[in-house]
């Protein structure tokens, strides 16, 4: 094949892959020659492997898949994370085996599309339980290559883009899954530019009459506002030319979800919202944005309250700006947003600005670091028990970080707005949670569901054999703190389920007149086998959860057949936190 055919995108037999021209043309202007024929092997090896394959459009199934890798071509990603994106469907939906795609094109390519692959083979309940699940699985191939999570943000953003093929129903699913799950992950990991499409997207999708009123009364309105924006823009660009600083000074308009989400929030009609323009000033270092946030307040006073310095304190996803509001002309608010330009291509591509070709992936960065720490965090949700309820915590540990509060020692803690006393407790760790008897924010006792509020000081206080306490999963907010209260309580209702069962066993044993010590041992293990019980505990806490019957287990017990000694008779046995009720097996 020569190289002609190459960026036409044909492939062997004189078949079209749709949109591979535009990707070799996208990889061929960052990556050597070498790692361009891999990805255009890739697409070779994907048309072949979904040959036959239709989309719900209409069109070839390959067109998915490339466009899914030109999205991440975009952001300039290694060829690895490229090729993966080309062959991330090839595991769910072609019969190729993983270990095929390890010998065709590397380990690491491999898991990768392991990681994105869905868990169609395994069954479930629901497809809420399934996506939960599917979604779980996701995140701990995070945790071992981050790449997962842009390959697979860049498949919802292909299928979102060509969702008006599916059924309504359908397409209100994966657009509300879209607003809740994915676009907050993708401003988590700071790549602002996928999250606003996702956004809109989603939007469109949902609500899609409410889209297209919204963005017909912005295009009218557009025309008025362009006088209004060039006059700020030629007052801001004169006065960091006096203060000799060299900037680009960019008018933007806030995009549709935005818009809308304000609102709902404020219950306000569009005209009510005045703030639909922003402004961004880009210079070349941090000291020029703080000289350039002082030439900006010179020529409009700043409102009170609303500056930021997400400089100083970077958001946890890596984003550094400075953000201030002004009263522009006849008193309209004007938000204004101060960056470098290496600051803007973290805004623009978060956590993928570090995986870009040139840096090789070696040097793991700051943002990248405080990903992981995220991600673990999220892992260890797993112990909240269901696929559902996991799903839900990362939901609520998915919300933007508003509140930032210190430790007694100086170290700042980020928590979701609403955090209590209790949610910093477990933010520090999850022993000191668990022990957390009282706490003094500013050196002053408070209760422990006080909300917090930024800039305060909290210093709790433990004590040895201290338990969390039931009553706290009210007003927890964060997912690690209701998670570890949740796994705790779950542990000790194991715990009174064992001593019941326990209890349950030993008293239908004692109706054959014999104890569990009289059992040999070939027949314990022989009993365990045949429920499926892997050891005693877990018998004995089936059986005080009710989900095995004490006399039939004790029947298994015994060598041969032994009729019973007597019928009723058994004392009534209280289950220890529910309170009032007895259980008698007659």
């Amino acid at each position: 094949m020569d190289y002609a055919s190459s960026l036409l995108g044909l492939l062997p037999g004189g078949r079209r892959t749709p949109g591979l021209k535009e990707l070799l043309s996208s990889v061929g202007a960052y990556l050597p020659s070498e790692q361009v024929a891999r990805i255009r092997e890739a697409a070779e090896f994907g048309t072949s492997a979904h040959h036959g394959q239709k989309r719900l459009s209409g069109e070839p199934f390959i067109a998915h898949p490339v466009a899914t890798a030109a999205i991440l071509a975009d952001l300039r990603l290694d060829a690895d994370t490229i090729v993966a994106a080309i062959l991330h469907d090839v595991i769910e939906d072609t019969p190729t085996p993983k270990d095929q795609l390890a010998m065709r094109f590397g380990a690491v390519v491999a898991e990768l599309v392991d990681g994105v692959t869905k868990l169609d083979q395994i069954k479930f309940k629901s497809r809420e339980e399934a996506q939960a699940e599917s979604f779980r699985k996701m995140l701990l191939a995070m945790v071992r290559d981050l790449r997962v999570i842009l390959v697979k943000l860049a498949d919802r953003t292909h299928n979102m883009r060509t969702i008006e093929a599916m059924a309504p129903a359908r397409r209100r699913a994966i657009a509300r899954e879209t607003l809740e799950i994915y676009a907050p992950i993708a401003e988590r990991l700071g790549l602002y530019s996928i999250k606003l499409e996702l956004e809109d997207l989603g939007f469109k999708a949902l609500y899609p009459r409410r889209y297209q009123v919204l963005e017909r009364t912005l295009r009218r309105a557009r025309g008025n506002q362009k006088e209004f924006l060039k006059k700020i823009e030629q007052q801001l660009n004169a006065a960091l030319a006096k203060s000799n600083i060299q900037a680009q000074v960019l008018a933007r308009e806030k995009h549709l979800y935005s818009i809308y989400s304000k609102m709902r929030r404020k219950r306000a009609i569009l005209n009510e919202i005045v703030d639909v323009y922003g402004i961004r000033i880009v210079v070349d270092t941090p000291d020029t944005c703080y000289r350039a946030l002082g030439a900006v307040h010179s020529v409009f006073k700043p409102m009170p309250a609303r500056f930021k310095d997400y400089i100083a304190i970077p958001r946890v996803n890596g984003y550094q700006s400075l953000h201030t509001t002004l009263f522009g002309p006849n008193g309209v608010p004007i938000e204004v947003q101060i960056r470098t330009a290496d600051m803007h291509r973290v805004a623009e591509a978060g956590i993928a600005a570090h995986w870009k070709y040139k840096t090789g992936g070696d040097a793991e960065s700051r943002q990248q670091e405080r990903t992981r720490e995220w991600l673990s965090n999220l892992v260890s949700l797993q112990e909240a028990g269901s696929s559902e309820e996991f799903l839900e915590s990362v939901k609520v540990d998915l919300f933007p970080d508003k509140v930032y509060v210190f430790t007694p020692k100086g170290q700042i803690l980020r928590l979701p707005s609403g955090a209590t006393v209790v949610d910093f407790a477990y933010a520090v760790h999850t022993d000191i949670g668990n022990r957390c008897v009282a706490a003094k924010v500013d050196r002053r006792l408070i209760p422990l569901r006080t909300v917090l509020r930024n800039g305060q000081t909290v210093e709790i206080i433990t004590a040895k054999g201290a338990t969390p306490n039931p009553s706290w999963v009210n007003f927890v907010v964060t997912a690690k703190g209701r998670s570890a209260i949740r796994h705790y309580l779950k542990g000790l209702r194991r715990k009174e389920a064992i001593a019941l069962g326990s209890k349950l066993l030993a008293q239908a044993l004692g109706e054959f007149s014999i104890s569990f010590d009289d059992v040999a041992e070939e027949v314990r293990k022989a009993a365990l086998g045949e429920l499926g019980m892997k050891d005693l505990d877990e018998l004995h806490e089936k059986l005080g959860l009710g989900e095995r019957l004490a006399p039939l287990v004790a029947r298994r017990l015994l060598p041969g057949t032994v009729p019973a000694n007597g019928a009723g008779g058994a004392a009534p046995l209280a289950i220890a936190g529910t309170e009032g009720l007895l259980v008698t097996y007659a």
